[in-house]
């Protein structure tokens, strides 16, 4: 009798808990709580809005708008949706990464129900005209979602006054715990379930809740949100020192992406006459952890899908290096990279 009085109590706790996180992602974009669903991750969190979105709203029609530099969360679910029948229209990119507004615009049909940017770029940084997209999305009656994995925690977001309807998001990219993330969805947008099951999450996305992992989602999104500007300003110092130091000493070094536009901590170069793989096996050695591509990717040989997007050839795009700075990270340690950088790519192009 007393176990299950514990167990019912437990219950309880752990439900606070959850609503508790969920006001702290709502408070943290302009949401409401009704409006947060919790989800394991950010591609489950993408895969929930495309299907679902393309689900409830293919008696209206059956017409997409993305872009070629998405994460593969979202081109492989526009390949499932092409698939069953949709019809999906993937934007150019320009050669920082930016999508054109006219281009669009002029994309857009009878029949498009969902649009779909990503907020800011995985691999290059460039953060698109979110604003404006979900401006135009509104204008045209259609629901706009966009992927701010990435974007969360280091940029502002407003999901009203930017017009967003759904947005995707992951713990581990502010810090949070690894393995669950949350997607926001506008109230009164209409979306179909894509997990059969109990009825959790309302009904829209069931599974048992990692609550450990939803309280530490909701605590780590609120410590990021609040202390952003200082973040941002730190990271974006250690950022272009890092540019300029690689600039100075590495011949031919090009920087991919936005040169001012791109995420604070966000650096993606590409050097001629190497290997990505090569450098990436020896700054390992040196406990010095990057990326050639996306991390979703890794394991792969062909080159970037973003890189050769913005128009690198597939050498120059074998050839790329990505960094990522966190919070904990120094001048010191931009200099220790930086030499570590120069030091392999000089033996290597020996």
């Amino acid at each position: 009798m007393e176990t299950h009085l514990l167990y019912i109590l437990n219950g309880r706790e752990a439900k606070r808990a959850i609503e508790k996180a969920r006001e702290r992602v709502a408070n943290a974009i302009g949401a409401k709580p009704k409006e947060i669903y919790f989800t394991s991750c950010g591609s489950e969190s993408d895969n929930l809005a495309l299907k679902g979105i393309a689900y409830a709203n293919k008696n209206k029609g059956k017409h997409i708008i993305t872009s070629k530099i998405e994460h593969p969360a979202i081109l492989n679910t526009c390949k499932t949706l092409q698939k069953q029948g949709f019809d999906v229209t993937y934007l150019h990119v320009d050669s920082d990464g930016n999508i054109s507004l006219q281009e669009l615009e002029n994309a857009i049909r009878e029949d498009t129900i969902l649009i779909s940017i990503m907020f800011a770029n995985n691999e290059i940084g460039t953060i698109q005209p979110i604003q404006e997209i979900g401006n135009i999305a509104k204008k045209h009656k259609i629901i706009f979602h966009t992927d701010s994995v990435q974007a969360i925690g280091n940029v502002n977001i407003n999901v009203e006054k930017m017009n967003i309807d759904l947005m995707s998001m992951s713990a581990h990219k502010f810090y949070g715990p690894k393995g669950v993330g949350c997607l926001y969805v506008k109230d009164k947008v209409q979306f179909d379930r894509i997990q059969d099951g109990g009825h959790q999450e309302k009904d829209k996305r069931s599974g048992t809740e990692n609550v450990a992992g939803i309280v530490g989602l909701g605590k780590a999104i609120e410590i990021a949100t609040q202390n952003l500007s200082e973040y941002n300003k730190k990271l974006t110092n250690l950022r272009n020192y890092y540019i300029s130091e690689i600039e100075k000493n590495i011949p031919e070094a090009k920087l991919n992406g936005s040169r001012s536009n791109r995420l604070p901590g966000n650096i993606n170069f590409s050097f001629p006459y190497i290997e990505g793989e090569e450098l990436l096996l020896k700054l390992d050695e040196a406990y010095i952890c990057a990326s050639a591509g996306s991390a979703c990717s890794s394991g792969t040989s062909s080159p970037s899908h973003v890189l050769v997007s913005i128009g690198l050839s597939k050498e120059l795009a074998n050839g790329s290096l990505r960094i990522t700075i966190g919070e904990e990270n120094t001048k010191e340690d931009i200099d220790f990279l930086v030499n570590k950088v120069k030091e392999i790519i000089q033996e290597i192009r020996k």
